[in-house]
């Protein structure tokens, strides 16, 4: 079973800014926390992080539902210059409602000069019949509006330049 949410939004920059910021910049203000969820304190194992087939290990501070250190794999699935990111979390090390994976999208296209259309879309995986109404509700809910919270995060960043960690 599968739910997925998305956000268009412009971004007011070049598009290799918006097409960059979200993957290669520090994650850790990026997911800086929200609500339940625990913000990323760091990564390792990520020498090839933002190449296709390259993975990290993130590490999330402890909260409530966490009790800190590793979290999940990242892993790149698609990257195409300055069109298209996919992105692969998987191997929860916390409790995560049943979800089994989530793949992130990220799409930009340029419509002007320092002005790129931004789409960013998550779908959430599950094996369970059962809980699809409460995973999809997590999905359109609380999961799009942590979405919203990343997405003004990245903008920061890539209106800040902020430098890029990986190539």
């Amino acid at each position: 079973m599968q739910s997925k949410t998305q956000i268009k939004t412009i971004f007011n920059c070049t598009l290799e800014r918006a097409f960059k910021s979200p993957m290669l910049c520090d994650i850790t203000k990026i997911h800086t926390g929200f609500g339940l969820m625990p913000r990323v304190t760091h990564c390792t194992e990520d020498s090839d992080w933002g190449k296709i087939g390259g993975s990290r290990k993130v590490f999330m501070k402890k909260n409530l539902m966490f009790k800190g250190g590793e979290a999940a794999l990242d892993t790149v699935l698609e990257r195409i210059e300055n069109e298209y990111w996919k992105i692969e979390i998987s191997d929860f090390k916390f409790f995560a409602m049943g979800f089994t994976k989530f793949q992130g999208e990220w799409t930009t296209k340029e419509i002007d000069i320092d002005r790129t259309e931004v789409l960013y879309a998550y779908t959430l995986f599950s094996k369970s019949l059962l809980a699809y109404p409460f995973h999809w509700f997590i999905t359109k809910v609380f999961w799009k509006i942590y979405m919203k919270h990343v997405l003004e995060n990245v903008r920061k960043l890539a209106y800040s330049e902020a430098p890029y960690l990986h190539k």
